[in-house]
């Protein structure tokens, strides 16, 4: 049954708001959990208080910068002297989308690759390789990026970085309760059975919470990064190239040195993962497999599309009907 864009990029938004959604349940749990550790009858005020901090966070990232990103990756502003293409390319993508024309960074590697940062549209910034200037074709690189468009259009950096950072709460408010725990801190008068039991349980999950937020932190990366390919097919109604693309870059024998662990996930392929696992996704992977995601495009694809016949033409009198 062939997918349509509009259905995969439905589909993944759906996901992600509600593994969003599991992320804040999460952050807000540990807040009730850790909380209820010291005082059984606070609880409510934890939840409430990790919620804010989550909060905050969002405003934070909202407003936090992109620079430091570049700065890591090496990256220079394209001109369009040097890089025509390329920024003909971003300023149609941008057209496309409707948003305002991102800034175009290169990276000098052979290895080709790209990513977007920017915490919206009106602070995008899309880098590209000379790898990847120098191997795609012209309908790959709009394809390529387009993807990158998708993810400032679609908000995804800053909901990224949103996890990110809420992930990282979670370890903190983790360590915090469990140390104070540890010491005998909290109320322990007046507890029976079943209050030692919810206890038990309570320490167990702020324990594990951190692996279930990674988890759903991946979980979200995989589901944008579906939802950037969809919108790229959106954008360009040529997905195959897309594909082509994805399969180009996730073969080549270079490797990125511009990337480290730190950028490699932000990648349209990760290429930490593509060196060590050869692209196989798993639970921890900030990326669908390749081939999965070349399949999803490929039944985006129309396929090729058989020469129709021309209309017939009608008939004409050979002399005025008047005559």
């Amino acid at each position: 049954m062939r997918t349509t864009f509009w259905n995969e990029i439905a589909a993944n938004k759906r996901s992600s708001a509600f593994l969003s959604f599991l992320m804040t349940l999460l952050l807000a749990g540990v807040g009730a959990a850790g909380t209820y550790l010291i005082d059984p009858e606070l609880w409510p005020f934890g939840a409430a208080i990790a919620f804010l901090i989550g909060v905050i966070l969002w405003v934070y990232t909202a407003t936090s910068g992109h620079k430091a990103v570049l700065a890591i990756s090496r990256a220079r502003q394209a001109t369009h002297e040097e890089n025509q293409v390329v920024v003909n390319v971003a300023h149609e993508m941008a057209i496309a989308a409707g948003i305002p024309m991102p800034e175009v960074h290169v990276i000098e590697d052979s290895a080709p690759n790209a990513f977007a940062t920017g915490m919206g549209p009106q602070s995008g910034v899309i880098c590209v390789t000379t790898g990847l200037l120098q191997k795609l074709n012209r309908d790959e690189l709009q394809g390529v990026v387009a993807h990158e468009m998708g993810h400032i259009r679609n908000y995804d950096i800053r909901l990224m970085t949103t996890m990110a950072l809420t992930v990282g709460v979670i370890v903190l408010l983790r360590d915090f309760f469990v140390r104070i725990n540890w010491h005998g801190g909290g109320r322990r008068r007046g507890k029976d059975g079943g209050q030692a039991i919810v206890m038990v349980i309570a320490l167990v999950f702020i324990i594990l919470a951190p692996i279930f937020a990674m988890l759903l932190n991946m979980a979200i990366s995989r589901k944008r990064e579906f939802l950037a390919d969809a919108t790229a097919a959106q954008l360009t109604r040529y997905p195959d190239a897309l594909a082509d693309a994805l399969e180009k870059i996730s073969t080549d024998p270079e490797e990125l040195e511009a990337a480290n662990n730190a950028t490699a996930p932000m990648y349209i392929i990760n290429p930490v993962a593509k060196l060590r696992s050869h692209e196989r996704s798993n639970l921890f992977s900030t990326h669908p497999a390749t081939a999965e995601r070349v399949r999803r495009l490929r039944q985006m694809g129309m396929g090729p599309i058989a020469p129709r016949a021309p209309a017939p033409m009608p008939e004409i009198p050979m002399q005025r009907l008047d005559d």
